[in-house]
């Protein structure tokens, strides 16, 4: 699944395991490791390449500045404004195929009506979450990282959503789930993006394949008596719809689930790239 609603974003070109991409007048060169085709041409040379990441064999990698570009800047998709800044192991601060999800995520918001509560774990920089603050959910935004969930603030200032329409809460998504459930607080709708591996306050280790289904599980607990979605997205390489798709088959009462991969259209070749994939719950 994919959107063709971007105007400020534009995948290029891709090949021999980099994408090519504008963010608004700013050209990057990124590592990719899923397009192993070969390029249409040496996307190293593009005409107004600003910056290229290149990775450093000891792990990490650093960004090459070909052109002068902002520090920051901002890009629009509909009425929503995002902060891009490149950061460290390649990231920009948004994920674009994420869209597709904010899109029918926000459907849902808008049928049901009166302010649905909706949990966001691993927000990231906020990208759902100001997607849904914008048509009237009421967001809980959960990330361990402090800079990330400030990025999120910003990302909502800069698109203008209700004052009281996200709390921001710093801290271990584990932790939180747990919690709420001991206060008895329960959501409307639900969504997580967890990462592949990561290592928590404390030191303990967190890897996807075995430790997702027992959050999708106590999470699940956390839906209120007339739900309308719980989301899942993952970026595991390897990992197939379907598994997305069986894990909330088995975590969540009986309703509509479907699973589909998220792909990003190019400017060239008719080509897609993969970026992840997603399962979603309905009653």
């Amino acid at each position: 699944m994919q959107t063709d609603k971007w105007k400020d974003y534009e995948l290029i070109a891709t090949g021999n395991g980099e994408k090519l991409e504008r963010w608004g007048d700013v050209i990057l060169l990124r590592p990719d490791p899923q397009a192993i085709w070969p390029a249409p041409f040496d996307l190293s040379r593009y005409h107004g390449l600003n910056a290229r990441y290149v990775r450093s064999s000891s792990g990490g990698g650093r960004w090459d500045v070909l052109r002068p570009f902002p520090n920051e800047w901002t890009i629009s998709y509909g009425d929503l404004r995002f902060l891009i800044k490149p950061m460290g192991f390649k990231h920009t601060g948004l994920f674009p195929e994420q869209a597709y999800n904010w899109d029918v995520m926000s459907a849902l918001v808008r049928a049901a009506g009166d302010r649905p509560k909706v949990l966001n774990l691993f927000g990231y920089t906020g990208g759902a979450s100001v997607a849904l603050a914008a048509v009237g959910a009421r967001v809980t935004h959960v990330d361990a990282a402090k800079n990330m969930v400030e990025r999120c603030r910003r990302n909502a200032e800069l698109s203008e959503c209700p004052s009281d329409g996200i709390r921001y809460i710093v801290d271990d998504c584990n932790k939180f789930v747990a919690r709420e459930k001991r206060r008895g607080n329960v959501y409307d709708g639900i969504l997580m993006d967890p990462p592949s591996y990561g290592r928590g306050p404390n030191g303990e280790m967190w890897r996807l394949e075995d430790n997702v289904c027992d959050l999708v599980a106590a999470a699940a607990e956390l839906l209120s008596d007339c739900p309308l979605f719980f989301l899942i997205n993952s970026y595991t390489t390897g990992l197939q719809p379907t598994v997305l798709e069986n894990i909330l088959r088995v975590s969540l009462p009986e309703g509509r689930v479907r699973a589909y991969e998220l792909t990003l259209p190019t400017s060239d070749r008719g080509i897609s790239l993969p970026c992840g994939c997603t399962g979603v719950w309905e009653r």
